[in-house]
Order: structure tokens, then sequence, then C-alpha cells
């Protein structure tokens, strides 16, 4: 799919109040978490998150520049983070019109109807990142079907296999555009950085971007889901994000 305009960014779109907030009730919740058994570390399709699959990291490489020159993927992690899934209807409101005039405003005019649950991150240092990924195709291929237990493929640790849900009005529907907000106040920390890959297509002194546009607290960045994007690694601090995907029927 060739765009005209990559993503949409917003400057300081939420308070630093709302920000604080945000962090206040998703440390709590990871912390309940932990307290009673519940995983929090960041989960990825294959369960390459860190402590599945040795000690090796993405960072910066993809799985094809891995197999290129001999890796196995299996020997790697792709993740290290901890995440909380959040669903309060007050943050949907903050974010849903950014996600409606971003849309607009590229000149995309997408069809989304639904938005799944909040995530929230957090990424440590030295080294918390999220290496090279997308977050959905918007074809049909990418649609969710409902989880059925026994018959659906089974779950990883827990998890519902890649594709599946058990939210009915997700069924169908598939991620058209990602949302990732900054919470942290400017200087917290540092690496950390937003990662664009435009493709092939670029010019190769432009098919990386570092998005830097995002770094003062509160600001939001919309992009479509099938760009590949990943979070390098974080130097010092600690980055606080929020994540949304929304939701629409496949692309025609």
């Amino acid at each position: 799919m060739q765009l005209n305009t990559y993503y949409q960014y917003y400057q300081r779109a939420l308070s630093p109040e709302t920000c604080q907030r945000i962090i206040d009730i998703g440390l709590q919740k990871i912390q309940y978490n932990k307290e009673n058994n519940i995983p929090t570390s960041g989960w990825t399709d294959g369960n390459m998150e860190k402590g599945s699959h040795g000690f090796k990291s993405f960072k910066g490489k993809s799985a094809g520049e891995l197999l290129n020159e001999g890796e196995k993927l299996e020997d790697y992690y792709i993740r290290d983070s901890e995440v909380v899934w959040l669903n309060e209807p007050w943050i949907y409101d903050e974010i849903i019109p950014l996600i409606k005039n971003a849309s607009n405003s590229a000149g995309w005019n997408w069809e989304v109807s639904n938005g799944e649950e909040l995530q929230f991150t957090v990424y440590h240092s030295p080294g918390g990142f999220y290496g090279w990924h997308r977050d959905g195709g918007g074809d049909n291929f990418s649609a969710y079907k409902y989880y059925i237990e026994g018959v659906s493929p089974p779950k990883t640790n827990n998890h519902l296999p890649a594709g599946y849900t058990n939210n009915y009005n997700h069924v169908g529907l598939c991620r058209k555009i990602s949302v990732t907000i900054n919470l942290n106040p400017e200087g917290s920390y540092e690496g950390g950085n937003l990662k664009f890959d435009w493709g092939r297509h670029a010019r190769e002194d432009n098919q990386y971007y570092e998005c830097t546009e995002i770094r003062p607290q509160g600001s939001v960045i919309v992009f479509p889901s099938h760009l590949y994007h990943c979070v390098t690694p974080v130097t010092k601090g600690t980055r606080y994000s929020l994540v949304l995907w929304a939701l629409g029927r496949p692309f025609k």
C-alpha cells in the first residue's frame, strides 16, 4: 500500500496531569498482577519475549537479517518490556477524536469502528526495547476470528493464539490504525525512540526514520498498523507509553 502521509502527530495533546494519572493506574495494575502471579512481561506472537529464548536480542536487526547471517530465531527474543491492559472509558475519550482527525488529515479516510484494550507499557533501562514488527496487516488474513476452547488452536502461556479474540465485537475486524502516546516528562529517559521502516521502495538514505516529534510529554502519534516499526533500547531512565489499535473491516 502506497501512502502519501505515513503518520500524523500531536504534540502535548494530553496534559501532564492526565499522563501521570495513566501512569499511576498502569503501575498499580502491574503491581496487582505481580502480587497475584499474573505475568506482566510484554508478549509477542511466537512467545519471543525476554526470558523465553535465551539471552540474545533482535534489537536493531530484522529477523531476515539474522537468518541471512545463519542465526536461529529461537535463540533470540524480540521484546523486553512490561505491559498491562487498561479499558478506562475516559482515556478512549481523549484518544478517539485524534484518530479520526489524523485519518482525515492524512487523506487515509479509513473506516474504523472499535478500539482494542489500551496497552500500558513500561520499558526499563538499560536495554528495554521492542524489535521490528508490525501491528496488523489490514487484510482478510489479519481479521480476528472468535476463539473457541477446544476447537481453536491452543493458548500459549494463557495467551490467545495469533488472530483470535474472545470479544464478539472484534470478530471480522483487523487492526488498521495504531496510536502511541508518550507519557513521560521530557528528559526523564534516554533512547527508547519509535523508529519506522518505510520499506524497500523508499530511498536508501530515507528507509528508516527515528521519530523524535513525540518526545514532549502527552504527545500522540497515529500511523497505519501495517507499517514496520520498533522501539529502540532505553539507555537511561524508564519509558512509559500507551498504545491503542483502531479496528475496522479489512481493506478491499
